[in-house]
């Protein structure tokens, strides 16, 4: 793939003198990200269950530098620049609060009067305003001011709230950050995302849907005999076509499921031992080598042997490789995330957003101090309030709970 001089152009110019005559353009975008306060925050940030509550589990930021390297490599095999798409992938999480996707709900519930939340719209918001690196020269911020194909590459969702070409509850931009959205889409088809975009969402898929089972099983959530009880399994199945592909029929997850288990990748059990864990590992690297190769088979069976990226080309998703992902997001779910034990913890996170929410709206001097220069310039009560969204959606769940006891908002459970 050629990336012009557009792909390669930033939204603020930068003195030349800065630049390094031995390194890409997009390698400098991809250091920027690695060395980013965002990034550097995932590592107490949720993915699946706390990361406080065990020492094997995944959180925000190993679970991100998983997906970089699946990215990369699918990615360089299919003609993408290599940095471009690891600078997505380091990326895709950026925007994400403390506490998940519950987290999220949460956030967006607060900021439903002012266009809601959306962790990938935080994410552009973020890599465009937030993190310090670069500024307009009246003084805006101009975050990580990253290349057009990298925030391109970045944007899983381009498009704001309620324009999805597809029902959709996702999108990539707040009304606020239309002005540098607009730039970084210029030349691309509305509502089309960059190639390099699809395969970090694929290797985001990917990684997600096998190491949350892993974790499940080395944690004690999960006990692999269950996925051949047909209780558990028609639990799972019900799971993944209301919550993830509702156009897929049980029958399809079904033998979805089936055909990996067939594999032999999943383990048949598990009780904690070395041997246990190496067999556990093998899992998640005979079922990331599927994914990854069936999709690069596929899309090379449509493209041929031409590198591919920016909107040039769509990556080609098997039907049977996208239902063995659902089913396997589907499995963590079911064990882990939709589980009786995990109500009263999701009730309580929910307690915290909102009660730090409330708490910096009421006294803005507990703001960080780049945070709250924004919010002494915000133009009005909405914009306060996006710039308070801010502030929690970059804390860390420890921080978050730090805070919120420190101010003793509600009772601890």
């Amino acid at each position: 793939m050629t990336y012009a001089a557009a792909d390669r152009e930033r939204w603020v110019a930068e003195d030349p003198a800065l630049k390094r005559s031995d390194r890409d353009e997009f390698a400098r975008d991809r250091a920027r990200v690695l060395h980013s306060a965002a990034l550097r925050r995932l590592s107490a940030k949720t993915q699946v269950v706390a990361p406080s509550s065990d020492d094997f589990v995944r959180n925000r930021l190993t679970h991100t530098l998983e997906v970089a390297q699946i990215g990369r490599e699918l990615g360089a095999a299919l003609g993408c620049n290599a940095d471009v798409v690891d600078t997505a992938c380091l990326a895709h999480d950026l925007g994400h609060p403390p506490f998940g996707h519950n987290g999220e709900a949460a956030l967006d519930a607060v900021a439903a009067g002012i266009g809601g939340f959306e962790g990938n719209a935080q994410t552009l918001r973020l890599l465009t305003r937030l993190e310090a690196k670069r500024t307009h020269p009246d003084g805006r911020p101009a975050g990580l001011n990253l290349t057009r194909a990298s925030l391109d590459a970045a944007t899983k969702y381009p498009w704001h709230r309620g324009g999805s070409p597809t029902p959709s509850t996702k999108f990539g931009v707040y009304e606020d950050d239309l002005e540098v959205f607009a730039w970084l889409r210029a030349g691309a088809p509305a509502g089309r995302r960059a190639f390099e975009a699809e395969v970090m969402d694929w290797a985001d898929d990917v990684a997600y849907c096998v190491h949350d089972v892993e974790d499940a099983v080395a944690s004690g959530w999960l006990d692999p005999r269950r996925l051949r009880d047909p209780v558990d399994v028609d639990a799972v199945l019900e799971v993944a076509g209301r919550v993830y592909e509702p156009g897929l029929g049980t029958d399809e997850l079904g033998a979805a499921l089936e055909r990996v288990l067939a594999s032999g990748a999943v383990p048949r059990e598990h009780d904690g031992s070395r041997r246990a864990l190496a067999a556990l590992k093998d899992m998640t690297s005979r079922l990331i080598g599927r994914f990854a190769v069936a999709v690069e088979t596929a899309t090379r069976e449509a493209y041929g042997d031409a590198a591919l990226g920016r909107h040039e080309a769509a990556l080609v998703v098997p039907g049977s490789a996208r239902a063995e992902t659902v089913v396997l997001k589907a499995v963590a779910a079911h064990f882990v995330m939709l589980a009786a034990e995990r109500v009263a913890v999701y009730e309580e996170q929910r307690e915290v957003v909102a009660g730090l929410v409330a708490a910096y709206t009421d006294d803005p001097s507990r703001l960080d101090p780049d945070v709250r220069a924004d919010h002494a310039a915000a133009r009005d009560d909405a914009a306060a309030l996006r710039v308070v969204v801010d502030q929690v959606a970059s804390l860390t769940d420890v921080r978050a709970h730090a805070l919120h006891r420190r101010w003793s908002l509600r009772p601890a459970r």
